[in-house]
């Protein structure tokens, strides 16, 4: 039998999960870890490169940690860690660092754009978050990095930093490749659907969050902007607003586009939005319920991390040493 390839992923503990995040990359997930070795990893070094408040993040981390399970991710076939329990995220990161040119930094486009952001926070890891990101991926020897089109830049660095580390000192990285998943990848903005749908939105009505109850997302859905017309039709350019409803109905209900429209021919956008938002708050209640369940057990989730921080350290030291010796680093 074939030895499943390696695939890597990480997700920050900050904000709440959104159903965009829900269909683009949990769901993958599931398959993904039938299919690959994956190492799924909750990134909170990322999380730092933005001030926050500590007590939050801890218990963050933890939330997350149970939405994934949750959702069906499990830790019997993947590894499901805490980025910070593995030191050699760091330690690689500065070996990396290196390889990486301050002008690749500064092109970076999630740089400029955080930068724009949180002018009053412009530090060194938030334009070195790249770097970070490669010695995640390459420290577990990832053959396959599912991405979105906002991280196919940095994908795209940490191949060249791969590239680099190698023609400097003989093969040591796998190069690795983005897995580019197309179903369902794309959920935009209720409130402005030329817009991807994100966790850090301005207007808290444009993302439906994992977090929301039943009222809440069906006010929202509610509030949701439509076209105008009436037709009930998927028409990206032309009917924004409703060309999103119906691409989060049908994944929400399983069905085809196509099924989708057939489903509202001849409905209002009333009932129309107001049916998708009972779709969606349907779908959400029980994995609420499970998270609710797994957070209450404490000492299940600190043994799941364990368990995943032991293996992840196991892989990553064996590259981490691997690299430490080839640089020439004394090793006792």
């Amino acid at each position: 039998m074939d030895e499943k390839k390696t695939l890597y992923s990480a997700i920050q503990p900050t904000n709440n999960l959104t159903i965009g995040n829900y269909v683009g990359a949990i769901t993958n997930w599931l398959k993904l870890q039938e299919e690959y070795d994956c190492y799924f990893a909750i990134a909170n070094m990322h999380a730092i490169t933005v001030r926050q408040d500590p007590a939050e993040l801890r218990r963050k981390t933890l939330d997350l940690l149970a939405l994934y399970i949750a959702c069906g991710i499990d830790p019997a076939k993947c590894c499901l860690y805490v980025q910070s329990h593995v030191p050699a995220h760091a330690e690689l990161c500065w070996v990396l660092n290196t390889f990486t040119y301050v002008g690749e930094m500064e092109r970076m486009t999630q740089f400029k754009d955080k930068s724009a952001r949180h002018a009053e926070n412009v530090n060194m890891g938030l334009m070195d978050y790249p770097v970070l990101m490669a010695a995640d991926i390459l420290l577990y020897q990832a053959q396959y990095v599912p991405v979105g089109e906002d991280q196919r830049q940095h994908l795209e660095i940490a191949r060249d930093i791969a590239q680099r580390f190698n023609n400097a000192y003989s093969p040591t990285f796998t190069v690795p490749e983005g897995l580019f998943l197309k179903v369902g990848a794309k959920i935009n903005d209720l409130q402005d659907p030329q817009k991807k749908m994100s966790k850090s939105c301005e207007n808290p009505n444009g993302s439906i969050f994992l977090s929301d109850d039943k009222d809440t997302v069906i006010r929202k859905f509610k509030r949701a902007v439509t076209d105008s017309g009436s037709e009930i039709k998927y028409d990206p350019e032309n009917k924004p607003g409703v060309s999103n409803l119906l691409t989060i109905y049908s994944v929400f209900a399983g069905k085809s586009i196509s099924e989708a429209e057939a489903d509202f021919s001849g409905k209002g956008y009333g009932d129309f939005k107001l049916a998708v938002g009972e779709t969606v708050a349907d779908r959400l209640a029980p994995l609420r319920a499970e998270q609710a369940r797994l957070i209450a057990d404490k000492e299940y989730l600190d043994s799941v991390l364990k368990a995943g921080a032991e293996r992840a350290a196991h892989t990553a030291g064996r590259t981490l040493s691997k690299v430490y010796k080839k640089i020439g680093f004394y090793q006792i």
